[in-house]
Formats: C-alpha cells, structure tokens, sequence
C-alpha cells in the first residue's frame, strides 16, 4: 500500500478543485482522500451542494494552512429568483409565500444593492452547518426546533447586478470570508418587498485563486496516476 513516506500528496499540495454540481465539498475530499491513499485531506471553505465553482482543498502538510486559506475574500456569481422565499433560502427547500414582482423596476434592483455593499450586518441561515450544543443547525432546522443564531459583522467589497430577467436576477458578490450568499438573496428580496431565493451559485475567486486555473475531478484523477503510479497504489 501506498506509503506516506514515498506518497508526494503527504508532502503537502494545494489542490483547486472545481466542485461538481451536488457534490458537498466533504464529498470532494472524500473521493480524493480515496484516491491518494492518505488521511490528511481538508478544504478551506464549504460549498453547498447546489453551489459549483472554486474549492480549495490542501492535502498532507498544507493541511495547516487550510484556515490562511480560508480567511482570503470570495468571489462569487449566480441568480437569485424574486417572488418567492424558501425556507433554506435556496432550492433545497420547496419555493413558498409568492409575491407579485412585476411591480419591482430594475432601478430599484440596482438601488438595493447598495443597502448590502460595504460594513453590513447578516444573520446566517437556520438551515446552515453552524453548531450548536455540538450539533449543525440545520439537523435542528429540519425538526421543526427553532434556532436562533447571532447576526455577524461583515464586508461586502463588490455588489452588482450584471443582468435581469424577471423573476431571475443574476449577480457578481465579492465578500469576507464566513457571508452566506443564500442570506444575502433573502435580504436582498425582503428589501424589495417581494421576497428572494438563492437560485444558483458559483465561486469564481478565493483570495488570488481563480477558478478558470481550477481542475475538473477527471483532470484531478488523472493528474494523481501520474505522481501515484498503479504499482504504488497496490496493497
């Protein structure tokens, strides 16, 4: 079996992943751990299971930089769908309380933007992996508990409308580090007074990584057989 000593992934490597669509970004680590044979495997930064784009993962000795990493800004792009709410502010959960949108101008849109850019206050999802008493929230969420979570303080650099189709707006964040985008499409549809949904995100950027450097889970695949030759994988 493949050795740490001689497994160059123990030695530390820094992997830009670009995470397939319902794929949680445990389920990327997993199949990577798999594959190189070693345990230290961890990314710096979830991305829900509807979420694509950009995931760090660090393996071997770069496992220790995985918080440096994870503090970096994010960059992301997506949709929010106005006229609706659910209750995990993104299509994991059915679309409910609908609202007219039509009223809504997209001067309005762009204005409420604003309300969102810079020094901002957010309360994070009830439906989200943040613990309490040692569990995530979300398995409370799910049984009806309520949860109730502190708003945090947080930056966003960079809001802007880059395009509207009705009920659909689509949009480019750039954020601190710990801001939930799905959040963020709640507020932003509770400003306009009709409601919004998270209804597709990806991550562009973390810090100077970009996603059009990131690799497929194929290319990842292919790029471990040759640092891991098939004799060294044998047990």
């Amino acid at each position: 079996m493949q050795t740490e000593q001689n497994n160059p992934f123990a030695e530390g490597k820094l992997l830009l992943i670009n995470k397939p669509l319902h794929w949680t970004s445990f389920d990327v680590v997993k199949k990577i751990r798999a594959r190189i044979k070693i345990k230290k495997v961890g990314h710096a930064g979830t991305l829900d299971p509807l979420a694509t784009g950009l995931l760090i993962v660090c393996t071997g000795k770069f496992t220790k930089r995985i918080n440096e990493y994870m503090a970096q800004e994010k960059e992301y792009t997506g949709t929010f769908t106005l006229g609706a709410t659910t209750p995990t502010y993104d299509l994991e959960s059915e679309p409910e309380n609908h609202k007219d949108y039509h009223q809504i101008s997209e001067d309005h849109i762009h204005a409420a933007t604003l309300r969102f850019t810079g020094d901002i206050v957010q309360t994070p999802p009830a439906h989200s992996a943040i613990k309490q008493g040692g569990k995530p929230v979300y398995e409370l969420a799910r049984k009806g508990i309520t949860v109730k979570l502190e708003p945090r303080n947080l930056f966003v650099r960079t809001f802007i409308i880059t395009n509207i189709e009705l009920p659909v707006v689509h949009f480019k964040v750039v954020c601190s580090t710990g801001t939930y985008i799905r959040s963020l499409a709640h507020d932003f549809g509770q400003a306009l007074g009709c409601g919004g949904y998270l209804s597709s995100l990806c991550r562009t950027r973390i810090g100077e990584f970009s996603l059009e450097t990131a690799m497929s889970m194929d290319d990842f695949a292919e790029m471990a057989a040759t640092l891991i030759p098939p004799k060294a994988k044998q047990s």
